[in-house]
């Protein structure tokens, strides 16, 4: 069953993205990135080639050739889907495809209408059976 994790009071969810990506990829994990749109992906990819002035998260979009080799995945809709490891969730709504993946993140920013699309997700996990670890961002 796939495990379930919410971060609440992201104040960056582009930069969580980016810390949770360091993570996964130093324990060998493979993610795909869930973005809203085209925008959104094209500045997820842009940070992660850029993150930091001597490394880079090697990645590509979905349905690029070289994309079955990238360890991260970045997708805007989901009809792609390259690997089963690692989800991270930046819609507002829930991946009809998540239960596929081992692991599912979901980033909760700190605007009501974030917390309140977040709410639904949640009790959409919660009434289906999956356990869900809650982690308040601004705490860790």
């Amino acid at each position: 069953m796939t495990r379930v994790e919410f971060y609440f009071n992201v104040s960056d969810k582009f930069a969580k993205t980016v810390e949770l990506c360091e993570k996964a990829l130093a324990k060998g994990r493979q993610l795909t990135i869930y973005t809203q749109n085209e925008a959104m992906s094209s500045d997820m990819q842009s940070l992660l080639w850029t993150h930091s002035a001597s490394s880079f998260f090697a990645n590509s979009y979905a349905g690029e050739v070289h994309s079955q080799f990238s360890p991260i995945v970045i997708d805007a809709q989901g009809e792609k889907l390259l690997q089963d490891d690692v989800l991270i969730n930046l819609q507002m709504a829930q991946p009809l495809f998540f239960s596929r993946f081992r692991y599912l993140i979901e980033l909760v920013g700190s605007d009501e209408a974030d917390k309140t699309a977040a709410r639904v997700r949640f009790r959409f996990y919660k009434d289906r059976g999956y356990d869900i670890k809650s982690t308040d961002a601004a705490i860790v």
